[in-house]
Order: C-alpha cells, then sequence, then structure tokens
C-alpha cells in the first residue's frame, strides 16, 4: 500500500503506475536533452546552462522519488505489521467468539434436551389423564345407559344399598332380598331385636321426575315435572308401607333408600310437605350418607343387645375367674411359706458351715489351747450327744 496526498493505493493502482511511468518518460527525456547539449556545448553555452538547471531539478525530483520510496516502503511495512497484530487479534477473538458460543450451544442443547425430557414426561401424563379421561366418559356413557333403564337402574340402586349395608353391619345382622310372609321381597332386612324388630329398606331412584325438573326451561314445565316428582315418590312411600311394614314381623317403620344424594336435598329442599308424608306412613327417607348414619346407629344397638344376651354368661365367666384368681391367692401364699422355712434351714446351715470352718482353722495351726469345752449338744447338734 503507498499513502499520496493523505489517500492509500496498492502497488497495482493506476495511479501509482501513471506517476511511474511519467517520471521514467521524464527520465528518458532528460537523458537525451543532456545529450543534444553535450553535442552542441560549443554553441549553445545558454542552453547548456538551462540544461543545467533542468538537470539539478531532475536530480531533485530523483531524490524526492528516492525518499517517497523509502516512505512508501515504511509506510508498507508498518501497514504490513499491522494487519498481521490485527489478523492475530482478530484469530484471538475469533477464538473466544467460537468458544463462548460453543459453551453457549451446549449449555442450550442441554437446557433444551432437558426441557424436552420435562415436555415429554408432560405429554405422557397428559396422555394418561386424556385415557383417563376417555375411560370416565365411557364410564359415565354406560351409567347414563344403566340409569336411563328402570330395571337397571334398580339394579344399580340395590348393588349401592348392598355396598354400604356390607360396610356398616356384621354378615349375621342382614339379609339381602329377604322373602316376608306375604310374599313379598325386601332389598335388604336388617335383623334389629324386639323392640323395634327387623326393619326392611327398600331403594327406589324416581330419576326421570328428576330430570324432567332439571331439564324444564319454564314455570309450566317445571311445575308439571315436580307433580311427577311429587306422584313418584308418594307412590313410592305407599308401597313401601303397604308391604314391608308387618305387624308382629317387622318393624313399625321401614327406610326407602334414594342412590342419589341430589334428589334426597331436593326433595327436603323443596318437597317438604312429601317428606312430612312419610314420616306420617311410619316410611323414612335416607340417602347414601344418611343410611351409613343409620346404620352405625343400628350397630349400636345390636352390639348393646347382643352384650344383654351375653350377660349371663359374663357373669358366669367371672364367678369362675375369681375363683381361679383366690386358689392362686391360696398357693401363692403356700409357696411364700415354702421359701421362708427355706431361708431358715439355709441360715442353720450357713453357722454350723461358719462353726465348722473356725475348727478346722484352729486345728490346722494345733492352738489346742484355745479349743474350750463345748456343749456335746452344741458342738454335734440336738439329739446326737445323748
Amino acid at each position: 500500500m503507498i499513502t499520496l496526498f493523505g489517500q492509500s493505493y496498492p502497488w497495482n493502482a493506476p495511479e501509482v503506475l501513471i506517476l511511474a511511468g511519467a517520471a521514467l518518460a521524464l527520465l528518458v527525456f532528460l537523458a537525451l536533452i543532456l545529450r543534444a547539449a553535450s553535442r552542441a556545448s560549443a554553441s549553445a553555452a545558454p542552453l547548456l546552462r538551462e540544461v543545467a538547471w533542468l538537470s539539478h531539478k531532475v536530480q531533485s525530483m530523483g531524490e524526492s522519488q528516492e525518499r517517497l520510496a523509502g516512505g512508501l516502503t515504511h509506510v508498507s511495512e508498518a501497514q504490513a505489521a499491522s494487519q498481521t497484530s490485527m489478523l492475530h487479534l482478530m484469530e484471538t477473538r475469533l477464538a473466544d467468539v467460537q468458544r463462548q458460543m460453543t459453551e453457549a450451544l451446549h449449555g442450550t442443547s442441554t437446557r433444551t434436551a432437558r426441557s424436552l425430557g420435562e415436555l415429554q414426561q408432560r405429554l405422557e401424563t397428559i396422555d394418561k389423564a386424556q385415557a383417563n379421561i376417555e375411560k370416565l366418559s365411557g364410564n359415565v356413557l354406560s351409567l347414563q345407559d344403566i340409569l336411563s333403564n328402570k330395571q337397571t337402574r334398580g339394579a344399580f340402586g340395590e348393588i349401592q344399598l348392598h355396598d354400604i349395608v356390607q360396610k356398616a353391619l356384621p354378615r349375621d345382622a342382614y339379609t339381602m332380598q329377604a322373602t316376608l310372609s306375604n310374599g313379598r321381597r325386601a332389598d335388604c332386612l336388617i335383623h334389629l331385636p324386639n323392640p323395634p324388630g327387623p326393619i326392611v329398606i327398600d331403594a327406589k331412584f324416581p330419576l326421570e321426575p328428576y330430570e324432567a325438573l332439571r331439564r324444564a326451561d319454564s314455570p309450566r314445565a317445571q311445575a308439571e315435572a315436580a307433580a311427577q316428582l311429587k306422584t313418584a315418590v308418594r307412590a313410592h312411600l305407599r308401597a313401601i308401607a303397604e308391604r314391608y311394614i308387618l305387624e308382629g314381623e317387622t318393624a313399625d317403620g321401614a327406610l326407602m333408600f334414594l342412590p342419589s344424594e341430589a334428589v334426597y336435598a331436593e326433595l327436603h329442599a323443596n318437597f317438604p310437605e312429601t317428606v312430612r308424608e312419610g314420616f306420617a306412613l311410619k316410611v323414612w327417607i335416607v340417602s347414601p350418607t344418611t343410611c351409613m348414619a343409620t346404620l352405625n346407629t343400628m350397630r349400636a344397638v345390636l352390639k348393646d343387645a347382643r352384650m344383654r344376651e351375653q350377660a349371663g354368661a359374663i357373669r358366669k365367666e367371672l364367678s369362675l375367674l375369681y375363683a381361679d384368681v383366690e386358689r392362686l391367692s391360696d398357693r401363692v401364699g403356700n409357696l411364700d411359706r415354702h421359701f421362708a422355712q427355706a431361708a431358715k434351714d439355709i441360715e442353720d446351715i450357713r453357722i454350723s458351715s461358719d462353726k465348722a470352718t473356725k475348727r478346722a482353722r484352729r486345728l490346722d495351726n494345733f492352738d489346742f489351747e484355745e479349743l474350750t469345752p463345748e456343749d456335746p449338744a452344741k458342738v454335734l447338734g440336738p439329739g446326737v450327744a445323748e
């Protein structure tokens, strides 16, 4: 690179080539003039002076050109060194940038892989939830199909009642599908003691009038659906009172089991007169929750009755237990007396052993003077001296 008049040009730039050609042409021209001047020096003295002046100028221009060439060389070397330093700096910077980009890409790939793993787990969870939802939807549809038929709806209520009774009472306290003396078959018969006696639980599910009441979109439709629900419930209450309350065989009341908390709440909220009519007929309406509470109360009654039945056996067992305790006390006293006698015998044996040991020690030391006569009864023991 060559800098001219504040501008930088490469060595093969047109401006540099033109300048070099002009300088070369000027040298050739000066050489021709000097040759002509040498031939005509005698006749052209003024011309020689002119030529000398021109030669001086040309020499000055040559020196300037040499200085210019030196400056251009220095500039070129400085620029080369600057380019080398710049290239080294650029390489260092590029290496740093590449390293940082590599680390950033590695961290990004790690985070991306982790995020993808978490996303995969969440997708699997969502898939499982979706499968459960689909299964639940199928179960709901199946339940709707079951509840749409009166027979299957009745079976559903009986199954739910059986599950509640099975959890609340012992197995011998109830009978499912019990047949009464009038030929009627009760869903469940609880064997309570007299009074009150066995009580019947019958499952009813007036779902169709309740659904009609829920779907009613006008006051007239709502009134018609409410009348249908009231009529259905009254019919169930009267049927239970006529079929399952038998004097001398069952209790003077019965339970109507509704397998829906919503229907139970609707009756108690908006049809209190129907509930009171059931009270008058001695038929009490229960839901799954209240049925469980009622059965737990019955369980307490059954437990109390069985304890009363076993009271005689309990008293007999207590009497036998008291006799066993008395015998045990006597035997413990006898054992204590034996222990006392054994302790006294052991003490006597210890005294005799101490005396025998003392005499053996004296005999071993030949201390006959220290031996004192003693009562033969004391030495030999009772009965031996005689």
